[in-house]
C-alpha cells in the first residue's frame, strides 16, 4: 500500500516578527496560525513540536492497537501523551506517556507491546531522536 497525505504551510516576515498559517489536506487544520510567540512563548495558536507530537501520539496509540490485536486482545482504550522536548535548535526528545486498558492482558505482555509500538510506528521509525516511553496498564 501507498499513501501520499498533504500539509501546507505560509510565512509572511521575519522569523520573529512574522507570522504564518498550517492547513492539511483534510482540512482539519485551515489556516491554523503559529508565529514565533506560539513556538517559544505562549501565543495563541499552534507550532511544529505541538504538531509532531500530535502525529507521533496518534500513531503510536494506533500501532499499538494492532500490535495488541495480533496478540489475541483487544484494547479498551489507549491514551497517548507526546511531550515532546525543543532545545538547542532540534527535537532532542519525544516521551510517550501511556495509559491504557486491555481486558485479560497481563502487565508483562502490555509492556512487550508497548515497546514494540514504539520502536515500529512510523513516526517513531521516521524521527532522529530520542524516544521514551512510561506504559501504564489501567
Amino acid at each position: 500500500m501507498k499513501f501520499t497525505r498533504q500539509a501546507s504551510a505560509n510565512w509572511q516576515g521575519s522569523g520573529k516578527d512574522g507570522v504564518g498559517t498550517v492547513s492539511t489536506q483534510s482540512t482539519v487544520l485551515d489556516n491554523a496560525q503559529y508565529s514565533y510567540k506560539t513556538r517559544f512563548e505562549d501565543g495563541v495558536g499552534t507550532n511544529p513540536e505541538e504538531l509532531v507530537g500530535a502525529a507521533h501520539a496518534g500513531c503510536f496509540s494506533m500501532k499499538l492497537s494492532f500490535v495488541i490485536g495480533g496478540m489475541g486482545f483487544t484494547p479498551g482504550n489507549i491514551d497517548t501523551v507526546a511531550k515532546v522536548t525543543f532545545e538547542d535548535g532540534k527535537i532532542s526528545n519525544i516521551h510517550l506517556d501511556l495509559k491504557a486498558s486491555v481486558e485479560g492482558m497481563s502487565d508483562e505482555q502490555f509492556q512487550a507491546a508497548a515497546k514494540e509500538a514504539k520502536e515500529t510506528c512510523p513516526i517513531s521509525m521516521s524521527l532522529n531522536t530520542d524516544i521514551t516511553l512510561t506504559a501504564v496498564l489501567v
